[in-house]
């Protein structure tokens, strides 16, 4: 007796062979709508899923498949007498290999003006409904959900290899696609920014060499549907990104979007080690640069403007990771790429404003989500809380500082002048540790007496603001908050500095 086998799929890539070799191992086809019409034109022999149940398709396409025939088909045990019994007084012929991919729901509402029908008439209902009955029946029925199953299919009905390891394999792929499919759905009706019941779903994006160290193996996956400002970049040079180096271009990108002027930021183990802000990106290189010479080394670049042949010409001389930036010019590929494991990443960054809302941080049993800190101090927002109060020059060197301290490791301080980086202090167990980095790799640096100093979160005591004054720190903007806020404020106002407050910390552990 010929095996049955039912055809319903949008994507229709290699449909027709993948047909026409299952007839040639025996299998009769049935098919509905428009797979049904693929073949027929293509001059392959099928049964209209119609003749199978009795019953034509209804409510413009939506019902076809929900029909005891096809599903009774689906779900009998082959190895139970009594189901396949069932299936002989009912009619019912067995259906031993399914293949569906589903409705494009998300290719759909990805497109621009989509209406919520729009949207809606894309969700495939008898679709996962048939992979979910063949999956849960794989030692019955040979589940395909991709096309490119389609070649180690024949293959192994060929060569007689379709044995439960294999039909598991293929059922494990249903369940993972239609719960994805199904998350992406729920995801776009869902408007808590909390539920109950949180479902996510990532594609695979590349198989990474290792992890954070050569030991440990790692993979990328993608949100399905990102951000408009994404590192999932088009990469126009050099070898495959790494675990690490993605993270830090991640982070790079998300801190060089954060100013409106020309901007480098030099990133190493997820920490600036140097910024630098210009009227032209030149100059904002020499100021990053100039941050700190040694860090910069193997470091990850991320620029905001197109980087020009002078500005490459500038990188060029040292060893970097990456350079990420929203175009290169022709000369300055042709510069750079002359380093043949130099990535060059482009990037849109015109929409800044539209990057992620949340982010996921994986724990031991669990997971932990918030929003993304987009948020920064401004100008108007500053309380200042000494006797002596900053400068204009100083108030800008203040809000550049808070830009940059956002993302340093906590416990964090920043040095900065009003254009660059001075000296960063981050991760350590203690504030006055991170003040004391920050400051002593500061000293060195022209233009010192220009300098300010921002923290992250607040002073448990004076000890930072003493240091700080005693190395010529004259303006510090701390958020406040500690019951011996008024400690710092009157070690400040003994040396004279200006301090101002935010009121709102920026913890990055």
């Amino acid at each position: 007796m010929a095996r049955r086998a039912l055809l319903s799929v949008f994507d229709k890539s290699n449909l027709v062979e993948f047909a026409k070799q299952l007839i040639d191992l025996d299998f009769e086809i049935v098919s509905t709508g428009g797979t049904k019409k693929a073949l027929e034109d293509a001059g392959v022999k099928v049964t209209g899923v119609e003749e199978v149940t009795g019953f034509p398709e209804m409510l413009d396409g939506r019902v076809k498949t929900l029909h005891p025939k096809i599903h009774a088909g689906l779900l009998a045990k082959r190895d139970d007498p009594d189901h396949m019994k069932q299936l002989k007084d009912a009619g019912i012929t067995p259906i031993d290999l399914v293949a569906v991919n589903l409705y494009p729901f998300k290719q759909t509402i990805e497109k621009p003006n989509i209406t919520e029908p729009e949207a809606i008439e894309q969700i495939d209902i008898g679709g996962p409904s048939m992979l979910r009955a063949a999956a849960k029946n794989f030692e019955g029925v040979l589940p395909v959900v991709d096309p490119k199953d389609y070649q180690p299919v024949i293959d192994a009905l060929k060569n007689g290899t379709d044995n439960r390891d294999f039909r598991k394999h293929l059922a494990a792929k249903v369940f993972r696609t239609t719960a994805a499919y199904d998350a992406i759905i729920s995801n776009y009706f869902t408007d808590e920014e909390f539920p109950d019941k949180l479902t996510l779903t990532w594609e695979k994006q590349q198989a990474l060499r290792y992890g954070e160290n050569s030991h440990q193996k790692a993979a990328f996956y993608r949100n399905p549907i990102p951000s408009k400002l994404s590192i999932i970049a088009k990469q126009l040079h050099g070898k495959e990104l790494s675990f690490n180096n993605i993270k830090d271009a991640n982070a790079a990108l998300n801190m060089v979007t954060e100013f409106d002027k020309p901007t480098v930021v030099a990133m190493k183990h997820m920490n600036p080690c140097g910024v630098g802000v210009a009227d032209d990106l030149s100059t904002a290189w020499d100021e990053a640069y100039e941050s700190d010479t040694m860090s910069i080394f193997g470091g990850i670049i991320a620029c905001n403007r197109e980087v020009d042949a002078e500005t490459a010409a500038k990188m060029h001389k040292i060893f970097l990771e990456i350079i990420i930036a929203p175009s290169f010019t022709d000369d300055a590929y042709d510069i750079l790429a002359k380093k043949k494991n130099i990535r060059l990443l482009q990037v849109d960054m015109s929409h800044a404003d539209q990057a992620d809302r949340f982010e996921v941080i994986t724990v031991s049993g669990g997971m932990l989500i918030q929003e993304v800190d987009h948020t920064i101090d401004q100008l108007p927002e500053f309380k200042v809380v000494t006797k002596t109060h900053p400068t204009e020059k100083q108030l800008e060197a203040l809000q550049f500082a808070q830009h940059v301290v956002k993302y340093v490791k906590s416990n964090a301080i920043a040095v900065t002048t009003g254009t660059r980086t001075l000296g960063i202090g981050s991760g350590q167990p203690n504030r006055i540790d991170s003040a004391k980095i920050a400051i002593q790799k500061a000293m060195p640096k022209d233009g010192y007496e220009n300098a300010v100093l921002a923290s992250d979160a607040f002073f448990p005591m004076d000890d930072c603001v003493e240091y700080a004054a005693k190395h010529g720190i004259k303006a510090i903007v701390q958020p406040g908050g500690s019951i011996r806020d008024q400690d710092s404020i009157d070690m400040a106002n003994k040396w004279g500095i200006a301090m101002v407050m935010t009121g709102r910390r920026h913890f990055r552990h």
